[in-house]
């Protein structure tokens, strides 16, 4: 399942975030990735974390989004943690309806037994009613 860290911008998702995915790593069987929007991040992040960075590559759709994770997943059979930093950017969703994207990212997770966690740029109360149960931490 995805699970999300929501609040509005500047609330401190991506640094919960990043705590999250260092504290995971440690305890991690499987492989660890952060999808960012960009490098900035890396010195912050355990270095047994994969980092990449998805303005490298052109996504500019959600489907692009959906097929690009499914590309990572389909290339590392020891995936266990994937982190989403600026979700709605990543997927190109921004003002858009999030919860085909997420369902498609719910069967992902539920098939290959990947854990997604995400951060998502809006208020709990904005999240949609059928994904309150994704909200992990509200910020």
């Amino acid at each position: 399942m995805v699970q999300f860290i929501v609040g509005q911008r500047g609330k401190g998702k991506t640094k919960q975030l990043i705590e999250k995915a260092n504290s995971t790593v440690k305890e991690a069987k499987g492989n660890v990735d952060f999808l960012d929007r960009s490098a900035q991040h890396m010195y912050e992040l355990n270095n047994k974390i994969r980092l990449i960075n998805v303005n490298e590559f052109q996504l500019d759709s959600e489907d692009a989004f959906i097929g690009f994770v499914s590309g990572i997943i389909s290339q590392d059979h020891d995936l266990e943690y994937l982190f989403l930093d600026s979700f709605l950017k990543l997927a190109s969703l921004e003002g858009k309806p999030i919860t085909d994207c997420i369902r498609k990212l719910d069967l992902l997770s539920d098939k290959y037994k990947v854990n997604i966690v995400s951060s998502l740029s809006m208020s709990p109360d904005e999240v949609p009613a059928d994904l309150k149960d994704h909200i992990a931490l509200a910020l």
